[in-house]
């Protein structure tokens, strides 16, 4: 590789072979059945926890939001890790139910809501992020209908966007959210007698590895937050101000500084004043937890020559990982960090193309890259694999078989 990763740095070997969680790459496609797989490392999971427990402010709360990995065993242990759950669908409500957790720590965010998904969320005792006009009429319906008062929190689209941002969320027209300038007039007629208020989602971006924007964001997202506090027609119990902490996938990337960003926060909670003093702040993460601690390993099926182009073909692609094969959003495509897993120290190199076996020429694992010389079923591993990998990928496509996943 032209430029090395910071992520391949930090790597464990025994007998030049990778090791994740303890384990070579071999022994883990031997103990999950076969390949393709994805690995996530239970260990890796909690070192990231408790190295963001540590520098972030004692009274801040730390949210999973599942949709960056749904599987059913890492949303338990990352249950048992954190102070709630955040779900994107009724799937994800039920695995988020199924852990055990109180459900008033579970929000569901999301737009276009089934009022199906509305009815389960508020017979569950979750909390709802309301982000349309209708969607909170239905919930006074659903009120209505159940007996049940809602527990709502509205998502606020704010006026700003999180700069730098790999995927912006907010500022100007959005389908997330109402628009922050609808807010006093929804919060003038909120009818607190069918719905049990409890405060705000403010999500402005993700993927950012840039603190100065996210401190940026942050004051505003605060300011904004106090303002509609004190428009509020009860005491706010909480207000979501989301993620938006990136994870460097490509080379030149910088891992996110995180102290400044705390310090920043702890500022903020310090300096709050009125009723928004004792509102609960959560941060939601999801990619930032678990993007670091996954793998994806296929093995080399093929191996041929093209015009004096040379490619290892393998059985898996972007029917699994669409976002490593640059088609998950990539304007210009860049490779994750990607390794021959078995082969990691060799004096033979050659320059590669690592492809998946799908009948398109966008089935790509790894390109222009040098690497230790493979062979017939040799292991690839792409690093940064642990978030919208498998479910965030089109598995189904030429109906070749789905991946394996495997917490260890």
């Amino acid at each position: 590789m032209s430029k090395k990763h910071d992520r391949l740095e930090r790597i464990n070997v025994r007998d030049n072979e990778l090791l994740i969680a303890g384990r070579k790459a071999s022994e883990l496609l031997e103990i999950a059945g076969g390949s393709p797989l994805y690995v996530y490392s239970r260990t890796e999971l909690n070192d990231r926890v408790k190295e963001l427990r540590a520098v972030m402010p004692e009274t801040l709360k730390l949210h999973y939001a599942i949709k960056a990995n749904p599987m059913p065993a890492v949303v338990q242990h990352m249950s048992t890790m954190l102070d709630g759950l955040d779900v994107a669908s009724h799937k994800e409500m039920l695995v988020a139910l199924g852990t055990g957790v109180n459900p008033e720590t579970i929000s569901f965010a999301g737009p276009a809501k089934q009022v199906v998904e509305l009815r389960a969320a508020v017979s569950a005792g979750i909390i709802v992020n309301v982000e349309s006009i209708l969607e909170l009429e239905r919930l006074y319906t659903i009120s209505d209908e159940l007996g049940i008062k809602p527990k709502v929190a509205l998502r606020v689209n704010p006026d700003f966007e999180l700069k730098s941002s790999g995927m912006k969320m907010a500022g100007g027209p959005k389908q997330f959210g109402i628009d922050a300038e609808l807010m006093p007039e929804i919060l003038a007629n909120l009818d607190t007698s069918k719905i049990d208020f409890k405060g705000f989602h403010i999500f402005s971006g993700s993927q950012n590895l840039k603190a100065d924007a996210l401190i940026e964001a942050h004051g505003k997202t605060f300011e904004l937050a106090a303002r509609l506090t004190e428009l509020s027609p009860s005491q706010v119990e909480h207000v979501n101000i989301g993620g938006g902490l990136g994870i460097p996938y490509f080379p030149g990337e910088k891992t996110l500084d995180v102290m400044p960003v705390s310090e920043n926060l702890q500022r903020l909670l310090n300096n709050r004043k009125g009723a928004f003093q004792k509102a609960e702040i959560v941060m939601e993460l999801g990619r930032y937890f678990v993007g670091d601690a996954g793998y994806y390993l296929c093995k080399v099926t093929d191996k041929k020559i093209s015009r004096g182009q040379t490619y290892l073909m393998t059985d898996g692609g972007l029917h699994h990982h669409l976002s490593n094969s640059g088609n998950f959003g990539q304007v210009i495509r860049k490779n994750y960090p990607v390794l021959i897993a078995n082969r990691l120290d060799s004096d033979e190199t050659e320059k590669v193309e690592i492809v998946g076996p799908l009948c398109t020429p966008l089935d790509i694992v790894g390109a222009k890259l040098e690497l230790p010389k493979a062979d017939v079923n040799d292991i690839v591993v792409v690093f940064q694999s642990g978030a919208y990998g498998a479910t965030a990928s089109p598995q189904n496509f030429l109906s070749h078989p789905h991946v394996r996943e495997l917490l260890i």
